[in-house]
């Protein structure tokens, strides 16, 4: 759930603020039309009213604030790359006014104590929306369950293939007892371990491009295969994160009563075989970016449908860092201030319209996770948007519940 100030719910004859003329995009229909709001939700669309302050959003669109639901804000532990507040502003500044965000940090957040440490920090700091995974654990696998109700969790997430700390559920055993706890979906990182240590060999020191031909495919479907089979064995429905392989939507597409699943903007803009020469290890990231091929057959699948939501899977570092060379260099980019101008210059290529955008990156991260509140442009709902490049959210409003 979102952790935050709780909503006011004083009327009043004037409205704190009005949105004039603007192109609304509402869940049935765009229309040119007024919105108002009162307190921290909105109280009226359409029709006449006085307000204590009023935008001109003529010639402008309003979009429902993006639910970005995997970003890594690096703190604690690696500040020096990014921290809670800059995160959150640069994800304000992109139209983003709500987060869900990763635990691998250092000290991880796979326990009540780490949670509550990142709330903590993130009080009066955070510029949007905000909840916490916690990750899972050898140590915590029978307590998932229990973890996954503490106030201001997204829920549990599982990393399949390395990551920071004891983050590391690789074997089926292990995973079978995580699925076991709790009830909420789990959020998964789909690289099969013993096949990335298998092939480590593969990678060539200084060619970046060779990063997705030791974490290739197969590592992704194989671990996506296995997590489907137990999630169907234990009844627990599963979230795979950055799907990079049309192969793998397949695969998902067959399983969609207890599947869902995320593209990235990165995956479904860039091209192994063009962005390496030209970036290097800027472009590195785990799942890595593939080849046009494989990014034209992401964009099929979408259009059958899947994804369920789009994720940056913003994860910076420092720029020394990822000059070093490769494979002593990190694995992650930026991406939650760019996720939606990303995706509205592809809708611009009418790659998909302004409506299926909406509903991959606020309708359906609300429809996904429960959301309360959250992501439509309607009355009772909270005053979360996007208005052309001028996002619009009230600071602190994180008060959303699941």
């Amino acid at each position: 759930m979102f952790h935050g100030l709780p909503v006011s719910t004083v009327e009043s004859d004037l409205f704190d603020l009005v949105l004039k003329g603007g192109s609304v995009v509402l869940p049935d229909a765009t229309v040119t039309t007024d919105v108002y709001v009162r307190g921290e939700m909105i109280a009226a669309i359409g029709g006449t009213g006085k307000a204590a302050a009023e935008l001109d959003c003529t010639g402008l669109t309003i979009l429902p604030g993006v639910i970005d639901t995997q970003v890594h804000f690096r703190e604690p532990g690696a500040t020096e790359s990014e921290d809670l507040e800059s995160g959150s502003r640069a994800a304000v500044l992109g139209g983003v006014t709500g987060v869900f965000e990763m635990p691998n940090t250092r000290p991880t957040t796979s326990t009540p104590e780490a949670l509550a440490d990142k709330l903590a920090r993130a009080r009066n700091r955070m510029w949007c929306d905000h909840a916490f995974y916690i990750g899972a654990t050898v140590d915590n696998a029978d307590r998932c369950g229990e973890l996954e109700k503490l106030a201001g969790t997204a829920g549990i997430k599982v990393f399949m293939g390395s990551s920071t700390g004891n983050l590391l559920i690789s074997e089926d055993t292990m995973l079978e007892r995580v699925l076991r706890s709790g009830v909420r979906r789990v959020a998964v990182h789909a690289e099969d371990e013993d096949r990335l240590k298998e092939r480590m060999n593969l990678r060539v020191a200084g060619d970046a491009a060779s990063h997705p031909v030791w974490r290739d495919d197969e590592s992704a479907l194989r671990a996506t295969d296995r997590v489907l089979h137990l999630a169907r064995k234990t009844g627990r429905r599963v979230h795979i994160l950055h799907v990079t392989t049309p192969q793998e939507l397949a695969l998902i597409s067959r399983h969609r009563d207890i599947a869902s699943c995320e593209l990235t903007p990165q995956h479904l803009t860039l091209a192994g075989e063009d962005v390496y020469p030209r970036l290097g290890t800027l472009a590195q990231m785990n799942p890595p970016i593939r080849s046009g091929a494989h990014r034209d057959g992401l964009w099929h699948w979408l259009g059958q449908g899947m994804p369920d939501v789009i994720g940056s899977d913003h994860a910076p570092h420092s720029l020394e860092s990822k000059n070093r060379s490769y494979p002593s260099s990190p694995s992650g980019m930026p991406g939650v201030q760019t996720l939606l101008p990303l995706m509205l210059d592809h809708v611009a290529n009418e790659r998909l319209t302004l409506r299926r955008l909406v509903d991959l990156t606020s309708a359906g991260p609300q429809r996904l996770f429960g959301l309360v509140r959250k992501g439509r442009i309607a009355v009772g709902y909270d005053a979360d948007f996007f208005c052309g490049y001028r996002p619009l959210c009230k600071s602190f409003l994180t008060h959303i519940d699941v």
